[in-house]
């Protein structure tokens, strides 16, 4: 089965200064939550809907938060924990 992977503009944009040594490692995470959406933890209250994949990038703990159904994931928003939910429910009440 196809599973289409969609990222939102937030996500591009983090993703755009990334280093290829860090691309590497988040292809490998995006990988794993194709092949196993439930991977991540699921999110209540605000978040609710959103899964978030804590992933080594670098050698730093990273946050991978996505929503997924049966045929598609979209990829919301990346980054590490400080300030990563505050940033996540801002970007949500824009998206």
């Amino acid at each position: 089965m196809n599973v289409q992977v969609t990222q939102t503009r937030q996500f591009k944009k983090i993703k755009k200064k990334l280093k290829p040594n860090q691309i590497r490692d988040l292809d490998l995470a995006i990988q794993a939550i194709v092949k196993d959406p439930e991977l991540g933890e699921q999110k209540k209250g605000d978040l609710a809907g959103v899964w978030v994949h804590k992933f080594s990038m670098t050698g730093q703990l990273t946050l991978l938060a996505y929503e997924w159904d049966e045929v598609s994931r979209t990829l919301l928003f990346l980054g590490v924990h400080e300030n990563f939910y505050r940033d996540l429910k801002r970007m949500r009440k824009i998206f």
